[in-house]
């Protein structure tokens, strides 16, 4: 039975936030408030190019799904054989192991708002996230749930970034024209936004919602574009948060730059606004990160996509029992950062390479601009991710 125009609607938004909500995890506020710290004004550029950047990455990779109506997985089996086997043990063991650190986020978002253990707070964002896949509609109820909680972080960290008075101004000459260019920071930003599962979340979503084939790309495009443009709109407040702190002169908690940046803009209650906000950052980055790494294990038992919520259950209680009995295992954490620079060109150039053999996509034409821009994001994710994990194998010797 075909999807209603409203119900399609609300699906699409649903995958553009899913993938948005995935992206913004702690991680993606620590990042931010770092390189605003590092660059200032200037981090602004980094902002623009790598959102630039993301856009690319996600429109090809959206689109081939869509129109090839294959997950991610069974795309690259059919481009080379075992391929889609190697790209899946990358994605969930880069899942999983972000995902201790997701579940340690919100332990330390429920320290800030109730003074409670981190581990115990861990717990409870694992049980809120658990249960959305307990719900008969599971997937209508992850998408509501990752719009709600989209919302409402762009909400507060708009409300502390007109708090703290950004120099607005300086940031808009310098995003244009900065003072210095830091490669790194671009690659990292673009590999925490569309890197690893990130990547296949919201174009997963939608195949699993039946918004799939040719006639759905403009669709699918839009949706896309969407994902994009909200994880941007809260980078951008963020940054202006953190750049309204660093322009005054005050220094940054070191131990947790961007629970710094709300306490010195709005005082107390910034702090406690920070605590709501990392709760929400990491419950929805715990859901689609166990949603997408799971959608990469369906195609190899039917079991698993039979009894998928459960799976998605299991991974997630997996994920909180490594953080509570053990913390964040700081190597694994570092070794997965730096793969999760590699999965990005590696399963972006096989889409690609999919993206003109008619055996997958059909009479589909892939626009020659768009497959040209993505070769260019490969190669230089290629370079830089594979510099960054010799970096980390060597130091860590």
């Amino acid at each position: 039975m075909p999807m209603s125009k409203g119900r399609n609607r609300s699906t699409l938004l649903g995958a553009a936030f899913l993938m948005a909500t995935s992206a913004v995890g702690p991680g993606f506020l620590t990042q931010t408030t770092v390189f605003t710290q590092s660059l200032a004004a200037s981090f602004g550029f980094v902002i623009l190019i790598s959102v630039i950047l993301d856009i690319g990455v996600q429109l090809n990779v959206w689109r081939i799904i869509a129109a090839s109506e294959k997950r991610a997985q069974d795309i690259a089996n059919l481009v080379l054989p075992g391929l889609g086997v190697f790209i899946s043990a990358l994605v969930v063991l880069g899942g999983l192991a972000f995902n201790i650190g997701n579940v340690g986020g919100a332990g330390l978002g429920f320290n800030v708002l109730f003074g409670i253990w981190p581990e115990a707070g861990g717990l409870v964002a694992a049980l809120v996230a658990g249960a959305i896949f307990l719900v008969k509609e599971a997937g209508k109820a992850m998408d509501r749930f990752a719009q709600s909680m989209g919302l409402l972080m762009i909400l507060l960290i708009v409300f502390v970034a007109i708090t703290s008075s950004p120099p607005i101004g300086e940031a808009v000459v310098k995003t244009v024209g900065p003072d210095k260019v830091d490669l790194i920071a671009i690659i990292t930003l673009v590999g925490g936004t569309v890197g690893g599962y990130i990547t296949f979340a919201g174009g997963h979503r939608l195949l699993d919602a039946g918004i799939t084939g040719k006639a759905a790309i403009p669709q699918v495009t839009k949706s896309a574009v969407s994902g994009i443009t909200v994880a941007s709109v809260i980078r951008v407040f963020l940054f202006l948060a953190a750049l309204g702190v660093v322009s005054k002169g005050l220094l940054l908690d070191e131990s947790n730059p961007p629970a710094s940046v709300f306490k010195l803009a709005a005082g107390n209650a910034g702090y406690k606004l920070f605590g709501l906000v990392m709760v929400s950052a990491a419950i929805t980055s715990i859901i689609g990160s166990a949603y997408t790494s799971v959608s990469f294990l369906k195609s190899f038992h039917g079991s698993i996509a039979r009894h998928q919520n459960w799976v998605i259950i299991g991974f997630i209680a997996v994920s909180t029992l490594v953080f509570v009995t053990i913390g964040k295992p700081v190597q694994l954490l570092i070794l997965a950062g730096a793969l999760n620079g590699l999965i990005l060109p590696l399963t972006l150039g096989t889409m690609l390479l999919a993206a003109y053999q008619q055996k997958i996509t059909g009479l589909y034409k892939h626009p020659l601009w768009l497959a040209i821009f993505g070769w260019l994001v490969v190669v230089v994710m290629a370079w830089l991710g594979g510099y960054t994990l010799l970096q980390q194998l060597f130091f860590y010797k």
